[in-house]
């Protein structure tokens, strides 16, 4: 496994990591949650780690937050090491959204966040300018009981912001919300990310992430399997580019015609288009063939494998 490129948020490439594993493993007797995971997360980078169910993600978030003990190996968060003595101050900068936010019911949302504050040793007041930041000040006196899915997930969200942490962990955090309020919530990681805040989040829903994140690792049985901006896994998969010809039906031979030639994996007739995957090699040749049709090719659309193709090359 190698990181291929260097992440998109140049302005913090250079600087010391933030996260650094180095032969991290993790045993409950003979499973191999998390089995020999090196990884260096950098300052003011938005990180995505994505892997099936019991690839060993959340136990390493765990780990890296102090929560339970390595087995071998060493993390160190921000210089320190999560269970060496310097850690209890550095654990003061970072926030963590878990992937099940547990809360109580019976109190508003505006106690729940000024209960955290002062479990993290943080000024009662930031509890409404938080509230604020992730839309829920019209919600602040109202009970958690009468919140809804998204809101819990807001709330959740609130207190791992408690405190302007260095560093962010956050598990499934778009859990429940909808379309409008997950857009709010990578506006906000933009805005940290521009701060220097250091972000590492997990997803399931890979196309949510895939153009949002500036580096990302695949787990798969407690190992990494490949870390990298998600242009470079996909050029080290070598996945077959696809392009969607628009043409008049009378047309089609004339585009198998003209890309017969080369070395395109499929050609496939629509109602009104052409579906062409060819090698990545190939790309160049592709579309000249098809600029020598002129004014026969009405539109052309190119598209790259998904996250979720990458996602499936490595993972399996």
């Amino acid at each position: 496994m190698a990181d291929t490129s260097p992440a998109p948020n140049e302005a913090h490439a250079g600087t010391a990591p933030m996260v650094v594993a180095r032969s991290v493993r993790k045993h409950y007797g003979a499973i191999h949650a998390v089995d020999g995971i090196d990884l260096d997360i950098r300052q003011g980078e938005l990180f995505g780690l994505i892997g099936h169910n019991g690839a060993g993600k959340s136990t390493l978030f765990k780990m890296m937050l102090g929560l339970i003990p390595i087995t071998s190996g060493e993390i160190r968060i921000d210089g320190a090491a999560v269970h060496g003595a310097d850690f209890r101050a550095v654990r003061r900068s970072v926030g963590y959204l878990p992937e099940n936010v547990v809360l109580y019911d019976n109190l508003t949302g505006l106690e729940t966040l000024h209960f955290f504050a002062r479990l993290k040793r943080v000024p009662p007041q930031q509890a409404m300018a938080v509230l604020e930041r992730v839309g829920l000040a019209h919600a602040a006196k109202r009970r958690v009981r009468e919140y809804s899915k998204g809101m819990r997930q807001r709330l959740g969200f609130a207190q791992a912001l408690l405190g302007t942490p260095r560093i962010l962990f956050l598990d499934e955090p778009t859990t429940g919300l909808d379309p409008e309020a997950i857009r709010g919530f990578y506006a906000i990681l933009r805005q940290l990310r521009s701060e220097g805040v250091t972000m590492v989040i997990t997803s399931h829903i890979l196309a949510e992430i895939q153009e949002r994140v500036d580096r990302l690792a695949i787990m798969s049985a407690g190992r990494i399997q490949a870390c990298g901006t998600v242009q470079a896994l996909r050029e080290a998969m070598d996945l077959p580019l696809s392009f969607t010809v628009r043409v008049a039906p009378e047309d089609f031979a004339t585009v198998r015609a003209a890309l017969g030639h080369l070395p395109v994996s499929s050609i496939e007739a629509g109602e009104t288009h052409v579906t062409v995957q060819c090698r990545r090699d190939a790309k160049m040749a592709v579309i000249d063939a098809l600029a020598r049709l002129d004014d026969r090719v009405l539109d052309l659309a190119i598209h790259e494998p998904s996250l979720e193709d990458v996602f499936f090359g490595f993972a399996d």
